[in-house]
């Protein structure tokens, strides 16, 4: 089960700010850098507000293998310092737009492994979103539990079979190494570094001053599940392409199987071998998709969005969609469902 109460470790004392290290280097997403340093920013201020006498709860350093200037995904240039002594080190994400370019990228990012895998030696070390690739290719993860950005489970699992990849989970902690789930994760991530290291009270008041949500969440509402199909082998694809055209159909392998010219056990193991999965399942997930997409988008009753995905019955189409989104359909809805809002 995703472990949503992940922990950094026994509280600090204030009177020892906890040193945070956050490493930046070529490529890497700016915006999970800057995100967490400011949210532990915040944390400092407003514990400066309640106990003006007390040291800061947090030090932070942006740091690189060694002291210069990176460049961030998007292209801009950040100032970073040569490692020294911290509490915990954070590893953010890279930019890529395929699974070549993860694998160049984790290829250039040598020097940035050979750091992480010292630090873990003897220090906490925590990712947020893809920086759990690093640390798996760091060989960290191996034999341990690690959440990634849901759309990167997939392929992280696929790449190092020896983790254990959850990804519903947005916070999960092995040993020494916390991973956390997509983009928006180092918010997550700071409220529990605060929530350990500082306290639940402090936790809440910077989690609303800054809009993070703080109770117990979960990656799968957010998962479109035909993004990870797409990205599978031709035949695969071709067996989604087949069911995207027939979700509202009653499921018959043999017909299936026809029409790929295929008999019903050598299309089961043909697409099991390539896809990790039974045609079934793959249909449930596509039906559960376009379901998504219906409550988001229109006004449909759950009855008959689960009539045009194929569920005739609205308990069991109900049961399906809670296992995959972890929420109902009418909660999916509620927070989901696009609203127009004139902003000017």
């Amino acid at each position: 089960m995703p472990n949503e109460s992940a922990t950094l470790g026994p509280p600090s004392p204030l009177e020892a700010a906890v040193r945070v290290a956050i490493l930046a280097y070529d490529g890497c997403m700016g915006a999970e850098v800057l995100g967490l340093s400011d949210v532990l920013l915040v944390a400092n201020r407003i514990s400066a507000m309640r106990r003006p006498d007390a040291p800061a709860p947090f030090s932070v350093a942006i740091i690189g293998t060694h002291a210069g200037t990176v460049r961030l995904a998007g292209g801009a240039q950040l100032s970073v310092v040569a490692p020294a002594p911290f509490d915990l080190l954070v590893v953010p994400a890279f930019d890529f737009s395929g699974s070549e370019e993860i694998t160049a990228a984790l290829a250039a990012l040598d020097a940035e492994k050979a750091l992480i895998r010292r630090a873990a030696e003897q220090r906490k070390v925590a990712s947020i979103c893809g920086g759990s690739l690093l640390l798996a290719d760091a060989g960290l993860l191996d034999g341990r539990q690690a959440t990634t950005a849901w759309a990167l489970a997939g392929e992280m699992a696929r790449r190092y079979p020896r983790v254990e990849v959850l990804p519903d989970a947005v916070l999960v902690r092995a040993g020494e190494i916390v991973t956390s789930g997509a983009f928006t994760a180092y918010g997550d991530l700071a409220l529990q570094l605060i929530r350990d290291c500082a306290g639940s009270s402090l936790a809440r008041a910077v989690g609303r001053f800054s809009l993070i949500d703080q109770g117990p969440r979960s990656q799968a509402p957010y998962l479109d599940r035909r993004l990870g199909h797409k990205r599978k082998e031709s035949f695969a694809r071709a067996v989604g392409a087949w069911f995207e055209q027939r979700l509202a159909e009653r499921y018959r392998l043999s017909a299936l199987a026809a029409s790929f010219n295929l008999s019903s056990r050598t299309l089961l193991r043909r697409f099991r071998a390539e896809a990790g999965c039974s045609p079934l399942d793959l249909l449930h997930d596509l039906r559960i998709e376009k379901a998504k997409l219906l409550l988001e988008t229109t006004t449909l009753g759950v009855a008959q969005v689960a009539a045009e995905v194929g569920y005739l019955d609205v308990a069991t189409f109900s049961r399906l969609f809670a296992r995959h989104t972890q929420l109902t359909p009418a909660t999916f809805r509620k927070r989901f469902q696009a609203v127009d809002v004139a902003v000017f």
